[in-house]
């Protein structure tokens, strides 16, 4: 089964390559991201898929200003959640 992803206008969207230049990851990690719903996948208005921007700006907020501590806290309810 296929997810219908929501239409959001170019400015509220970046591609996947685009979203992982802005957090310095790896296209790998942004799929990550957004299989733990840490980022909002969403197409533009030509169909192309991606995420919202104001998704990935909360990521980046939540990774400069998280704690070593929420970060394992976050890797280990993301690592079981696989499970």
């Amino acid at each position: 089964m296929l997810l219908k992803l929501e239409t959001v206008e170019d400015a509220a969207w970046l591609s996947q390559p685009e979203a992982a230049r802005h957090l310095g990851v790896t296209l790998l990690r942004v799929a990550v991201l957004i299989v733990n719903r840490r980022l909002i996948p969403a197409e533009n208005p030509a169909g192309h898929a991606g995420v919202t921007t104001a998704s990935v700006q909360a990521e980046k907020a939540w990774r400069a200003n998280a704690t070593k501590r929420a970060k394992l806290a976050r890797l280990l309810k993301d690592t079981v959640s696989w499970f």
